[in-house]
């Protein structure tokens, strides 16, 4: 038996009378819709619901599905501890989807409270599926639940995850539907939870028309800077739901979308129209033109930061030799050189250094994009597997120079904070760094510094080269 259903969710806590007290009734199209997903649902009467949500226990190499008995939580820390929920796990039909995934070598794992106690947790259900179920269970009772919580991992992992779920459910003929839980940007406005980007609003509205089409290549296919400043969480749970309808043509039904709050609120049901060559082929070709358009920039310094790490990646020797495309200007200047590394929008990894330490810009590039990768402490070493969905960007300061507070702009000028033998350098131009209070806090938090100490502040600018 196929999937009943396939819809996207988000999952604002306001949207419920208990935490929203009167405000809720700003997004009262988002309501409405929850509603009528609600009523469809009931009259379909799943057995099960599969919710993959971004608010769950998530682990950052492998999709969590959680495996215990029975899930509970409730909306204590949003001020509703009376709105809470207990539900079944579909056990049977969670181990069924581990067992497959496994097969297919996409890293899976089932959380039950034993391993989660090794990091202090336990077992927990989230705001991201006690939102949309607290609709369904107006008017649906007595399901059982698979709750998936989806990992970083690469656009073709969670697709292929996605295939798996209806697998599994048609060769264990469950009565099912699947709920793919996000909000889409939280940047919509200077009031929203996290600024305004003009790259939100792009993004909602290119993704939406892409599901409005069944347009999965278009889905795959956006533009990573607009993805990355987005601050959406609602792309990789889509991911796997997209997956689910794999060899079934289909369009994107939107109910309701509202920005209110300065979050975007779009509720989707999925209406399939036929059947459709499967898709999983072409998105991997796509994949793979991409990596060969990313091996080829025209810009010699993201060209060299990648193909330095890829080679010793690939062969854990460090890049012998100076490659013929690198400029005059990179074999004979000297500067300080960060390379960072952007993995879906997220930090991956940054090494950089503030002044020069080796003969030319070239060989500072060479080797700071292998310590980006591997040396920093604050992430796991990159994979050679990781490289496609890893973004490159290579940032040559200019040297130095001592200035006050009231001569810095976060936007043109990176800062280094000096106190004694502890220093902290912050780039220039920064996502959420939007105000020199801001810079100066950070830079003093990596350094270690206390606002209280005396310390002295140098400015510099850089030309930063990023991937096409």
């Amino acid at each position: 038996m196929s999937l009943l259903g396939h819809y996207l969710l988000p999952h604002p806590p306001i949207i419920l009378p208990e935490i929203g007290r009167g405000e809720e009734r700003k997004i009262s199209e988002t309501t409405n819709s929850f509603n009528v997903i609600g009523k469809e649902i009931g009259e379909k009467a799943p057995d099960t619901i599969i919710l993959i949500t971004p608010h769950g226990t998530m682990f950052e190499d492998a999709i969590a599905l959680t495996f215990e008995d029975e899930i509970s939580g409730d909306l204590n820390k949003f001020g509703a501890p009376a709105v809470a929920m207990n539900l079944q796990i579909h056990k049977a039909l969670t181990s069924k989807i581990y067992e497959l995934a496994s097969k297919e070598g996409i890293p899976t794992v089932m959380p039950t409270d034993a391993l989660l106690k090794k990091y202090n947790a336990k077992v927990l259900l989230d705001h991201g599926a006690m939102v949309p179920l607290y609709y369904i269970n107006k008017y649906h009772k007595g399901y059982n639940l698979v709750h998936i919580t989806y990992a970083p991992l690469k656009d073709m992992d969670l697709y292929r995850f996605g295939i798996i779920i209806n697998q599994a459910v048609e060769e264990l003929k469950i009565k099912a539907v699947c709920i793919a839980s996000g909000d889409l940007s939280h940047k919509l406005k200077d009031d929203g939870p996290y600024g305004f980007s003009p790259y939100g609003e792009t993004f909602d509205l290119g993704f939406l028309q892409y599901l409005q089409k069944g347009d999965v290549e278009g889905v795959f296919n956006m533009d990573r800077d607009i993805i990355s400043n987005a601050g959406e969480c609602g792309r990789s749970s889509m991911a796997i739901l997209l997956g689910t309808l794999e060899g079934k043509a289909f369009k994107g039904e939107i109910l309701s979308y509202e920005g209110t709050f300065g979050v975007g609120y779009g509720v989707m049901r999925f209406n399939i129209i036929g059947e459709a060559l499967p898709k999983l082929a072409k998105l991997e070709a796509l994949r793979k033109a991409n990596l060969e358009k990313k091996n080829n920039q025209k810009d010699p310094y993201v060209k060299l930061a990648r193909e330095s790490l890829t080679t010793y990646l690939s062969s854990k020797e460090e890049l012998k030799g100076i490659p013929e495309y690198v400029t005059d200007e990179m074999k004979n200047a000297k500067g300080g050189v960060f390379v960072s590394l952007k993995k879906h929008g997220n930090l991956r990894g940054c090494i950089g250094t503030m002044l020069p330490t080796t003969s030319s810009i070239a060989e500072e590039i060479i080797r700071n994009a292998v310590e980006a990768g591997l040396k920093d402490p604050r992430f796991t070493e990159v994979i050679y597997e990781e490289l496609l969905d890893i973004d490159f960007s290579v940032d040559v300061l200019t040297t130095p120079i001592a200035v006050t507070k009231e001569e810095l702009d976060p936007k043109i000028y990176g800062v280094i904070l000096t106190s004694k033998a502890k220093r902290g350098l912050l780039l220039p131009d920064l996502e959420g760094v939007n105000t020199v209070e801001e810079q100066l806090s950070i830079a003093l938090g990596k350094a270690g510094i206390m606002p209280n100490e005396d310390y002295t502040i140098q400015s510099f600018t850089v030309i930063r080269h990023k991937e096409d």
